[in-house]
């Protein structure tokens, strides 16, 4: 989600790169934030030139806020 916070869409390969994580954990980590309702999926091309891209939407942009926020109370940052 910090990820996704800092731009408007990133794409699968940037994710799995910056994370450096498999391609399984990364899919089933954006299901689970798409099946919340906290990340858009987009899908463009087919076979080798197909890619996807992630975004958040308002719902997943008001959660991690509320994270953050969270996390800054619990460090007496508020």
């Amino acid at each position: 989600m910090a990820v996704l916070s800092t731009a408007d869409q990133v794409t699968f390969q940037f994710l799995k790169e910056r994370l450096g994580i498999a391609d399984s954990d990364l899919s089933k980590q954006m299901s689970a934030l798409e099946a919340a309702g906290y990340v858009a999926v987009h899908k463009s091309g087919r076979g080798r030139g197909a890619s996807t891209s992630f975004k958040l939407t308002r719902a997943g942009r008001t959660a991690y806020r509320a994270h953050r926020a969270a996390l800054r109370a619990l460090l007496g940052e508020d």
